[in-house]
């Protein structure tokens, strides 16, 4: 992806906030499968603290995103959710596209114990999270992307974490309208499929193309 498709969806997350992310997710994982107090925790604790007061005082005062060439640098600025959302953001799955065309695509993604509903099983919710995120990558990465429209999960059989799954999508476009089909999957058994809905826009008509660029230390 070129720099310059890649810069209409948003600013690129810093490097040192992509690192941080795995580190999160890894450690949420840790904290969960604990069971017993720790004072490694209560360590964590005094320190977060810390942290948050001193990356309180270098970040805006307003989550709201800015947008435009006028928004106000007292707001956030706007990292890009067309790609690898997980990469930045440890809410968000982490997964791998092995081919990704216009009309197809497959990859790869393990699900960690920080996304587990009922015991050693992904929680439903974040299913359907993972399949609009690898949906829209598509649609972005081939520039014909819009608002989901709707968004239906069909859960076959019950999906694992710490597990080796990959992902395909088919994807038809018309001239309003992008849908996608796209099926988890351990070795050959199918276990939810997505069914994604979009509106069929140029990445120039998305409101993200007007957002505010990063501001200048």
């Amino acid at each position: 992806m070129a720099d310059g498709a890649t810069a209409r969806f948003g600013e690129q997350p810093l490097e040192q906030t992509v690192a941080a992310a795995g580190a999160l997710r890894r450690l949420a994982g840790l904290l969960l499968s604990l069971e017993h107090p720790h004072p490694t925790v209560d360590a964590m604790l005094t320190q977060f603290a810390d942290w948050e007061k001193e990356l309180a005082a270098a970040a805006p005062p307003a989550l709201s995103p800015r947008m435009g060439a006028d928004g106000a640098d007292t707001q956030r600025v706007y990292l890009s959710h067309a790609f690898d959302i997980g990469a930045y953001n440890p809410c968000f799955p982490e997964y791998r596209f092995d081919r990704l065309d216009a009309d197809s695509a497959e990859g790869q993604v393990i699900f960690p114990v920080v996304y587990e509903g009922p015991p050693g099983l992904v929680h439903g919710g974040f299913l359907a999270v993972f399949f609009d995120c690898i949906t829209q990558h598509q649609n972005c990465a081939t520039e014909l992307s819009g608002k989901t429209r709707s968004l239906n999960v069909t859960f076959r059989r019950p999906t694992p974490i710490l597990t080796d799954l990959r992902f395909d999508i088919t994807r038809t476009r018309t001239d309003r309208a992008v849908t996608s089909t796209a099926r988890l999957l351990l070795d050959d058994d199918v276990l939810c499929i997505g069914e994604a809905n979009t509106l069929a826009l140029e990445p120039d008509k998305l409101i993200t193309a007007n957002f505010g660029r990063r501001r200048e230390r």
